[in-house]
């Protein structure tokens, strides 16, 4: 296991697959992963709550801040537990899966599903982050090019940083973080100079008095649900770590200051011009073409910073279905569905039903991996279950029975009850009670 891990050091191109990345190689300190989330937060995806909690939820901006604020850091604790395999054992996420919902469990349901959903966001974010930058052109230049000549060069330039690993990940947000914050700098100064509402930002009244507890309630699990999906990553990033300590402990700030950041500026929007894209808004809010040109790119490094992290994840969940494909190969073929999809702007058009799909399938499982690591293995993997990760090709049958009853529950609940978090707490306490009763993992469909 270790003999390929060692082969792979001192390369340019990260090659470990789900081996074990070696003791020697873990060394990367807690403020490196804080610099890495927080670069990749503030981005057209994570605007989009906080945004309609203001202008869908009545919000104001102070309630939508503190409301999905306190969701999204709630879904941030499990994240960053989830993230303990990767620090302690060194292996991948979707790999750590398969002692819990077992090889087929993992390779067959957890790593397509986890798979697709981070192929959908690359394309999603891809396509925003290029309808930003076709409307600077068409404002500067007065003449509309091709959606085309924008996303594709966009997304192979992703793709390949992707593909060179977590080197490149970590390299490329160190230097992305000081531009992304001027920028959104900027983005905040026009806000305050050129909108007379912008005193109204500090009040506590829900936005035209129609803000209630219950909205905030919500909104914030809405939040809690789009984040702690990220438990089926979160150790990916994490193999490198020095510590699981510092692993976990850099996760969770760089995600909580990232998001506090991405709030304000996204309810800003909101609240001031009613737009849900705060990169559209700003740029609509000055002419300098200073102004304008730092506006886009800042909304280009957020594009790239986030889809490098939704790419190298992205790979490995490819990776774990098909196994004997290599670490580069598994990104390239992920890169190219993902420059492909990425041609297809009617992919956002249609963002809420693909959204609420993967959802009724990624929260199950979410739900009981949480568990599962959490509450049944105490957190840590024992050496048998590492020791039979690769030869074990089953089905664990009762977390597979609660992924199931948790995606029917997902989809017979109305929008309004907020299904995603209902379904993750009833599936969690649920299996947690069953399984508490009840060794789980002897027993396979």
């Amino acid at each position: 296991m270790n003999q390929a891990a060692t082969s792979a050091k001192q390369s340019f191109v990260e090659k470990i697959g789900l081996d074990a990345v070696p003791v020697s190689e873990r060394t990367t300190p807690w403020y490196q992963y804080a610099i890495i989330q927080i670069a990749i937060s503030a981005n057209a995806g994570n605007f989009l709550i906080p945004a309609l909690a203001v202008m869908k939820g009545n919000l104001s901006f102070l309630a939508a801040v503190i409301a999905t604020s306190i969701g999204a850091i709630a879904g941030f604790i499990f994240v960053s537990l989830l993230s303990y395999p990767g620090s302690l054992y060194g292996i991948p996420s979707q790999y750590a899966i398969r002692t819990m919902l077992g090889g087929k469990g993992a390779r067959y349901i957890s790593s397509p599903i986890r798979s697709l959903t981070s192929l959908y966001w690359f394309s999603v974010q891809t396509i925003g982050g290029t309808y930003v930058l076709q409307q600077l052109i068409v404002r500067m230049t007065g003449k509309e090019y091709p959606f085309l000549m924008f996303s594709l060069p966009l997304s192979i330039i992703m793709v390949i940083l992707a593909i060179v690993g977590f080197g490149a990940v970590k390299k490329a947000t160190s230097y992305f973080l000081p531009l992304l914050l001027v920028g959104e700098g900027v983005m905040v100064y026009l806000y305050f100079t050129t909108n007379q509402a912008s005193s109204s930002l500090v009040t506590l009244s829900p936005h035209e008095g129609h803000g209630s507890l219950s909205m905030m309630i919500f909104f914030a699990s809405l939040a809690f649900v789009q984040y702690v999906s990220g438990v089926s990553a979160s150790a990916d990033m994490t193999r490198y770590a020095k510590s699981p300590k510092q692993g976990a402990l850099g996760l969770w700030i760089g995600n909580s200051i990232g998001f506090l950041i991405t709030a304000t500026i996204g309810c800003s929007s909101a609240v001031l011009f009613n737009e849900l894209n705060p990169y559209v808004s700003a740029s609509n809010a000055t002419s300098s073409p200073l102004l304008l040109g730092i506006i886009t790119l800042t909304a280009m490094i957020s594009m790239v910073s986030i889809n490098i992290s939704n790419a190298y994840t992205g790979g490995y969940s490819l990776l774990n279905t098909f196994s004997r494909l290599s670490r580069i190969t598994s990104a390239v073929i992920f890169g190219l569905l993902g420059v492909a999809l990425s041609s297809f702007p009617t992919l956002v058009s249609e963002a809420e039903q693909f959204i609420s799909i993967l959802g009724g399938l990624i929260i199950p499982i979410s739900a009981v991996i949480v568990v599962d690591f959490l509450v049944i293995k105490k957190g840590v993997l024992s050496p048998q279950s590492l020791q039979t990760i690769q030869k074990e090709q089953r089905f664990l049958k009762l977390p597979f029975l609660f992924v199931v009853f948790g995606s029917i529950l997902y989809f017979l609940l109305p929008d309004s009850f907020s299904p995603g978090f209902i379904t993750f707490v009833v599936v969690g306490i649920g299996y947690g009670i069953i399984a508490s009763i009840r060794n789980p993992h002897p027993e396979f469909v």
